[in-house]
């Protein structure tokens, strides 16, 4: 199994380390402790990579391949970093063939990263996702919690939006 190294260095302190450490050592022996574990890490991490996943393994003398095999298998766990900001931008098929393509090559262009990429100034990270539901607001996209619909297919709102969150 291929582990994959981030791009961005690990930045992780000794406080969020014994936040860990502290936790599993209170519920190791709980049956499912290791979701809760590897949730409450990303909670405090911001995302799992592969040296908060080897201090899981070790505390809880497991294999790293297990903790990773884990992590991979979940949607909902990121071995990157995430932005301040994170945008995601539909592809369902109402957005996709409404430009959503266009607006979401717009936004990787102007921020110079990918989708499991933050920028340089950790505010911004990029992915297109699964239909959202707001398909009468083709194409969309969030950032956070923010709502952006019916944006028009050539991408041109990306810049005024993205201003609002430089600021």
């Amino acid at each position: 199994m291929a582990m994959t190294k981030c791009a961005t260095p690990f930045s992780g302190t000794a406080e969020q380390e014994s936040q860990i450490i502290k936790l599993i050592h209170e519920i190791k022996d709980e049956k499912g402790s290791l979701m809760r574990i590897l949730q409450e890490a990303q909670e405090i991490y911001g995302y799992l990579p592969i040296e908060v996943q080897t201090m899981i393994a070790r505390e809880l003398n497991i294999p790293l391949e297990k903790i990773y095999g884990v992590v991979t298998f979940y949607s909902q766990f990121s071995l990157t970093p995430k932005g301040k900001y994170q945008i995601a931008v539909c592809m369902g098929t109402a957005c996709y063939v409404r430009g959503a393509g266009v607006i979401l090559d717009k936004f990787r262009k102007i921020l110079g990263i990918t989708g499991d990429e933050v920028t340089p100034d950790g505010l911004f990270s990029i992915n297109d996702c699964r239909c959202i539901g707001a398909c009468g607001l083709a194409p969309v996209i969030t950032i956070n919690e923010d709502v952006y619909g019916r944006l028009s297919s050539t991408g041109e709102e990306v810049e005024e939006i993205l201003s609002k969150y430089k600021e």
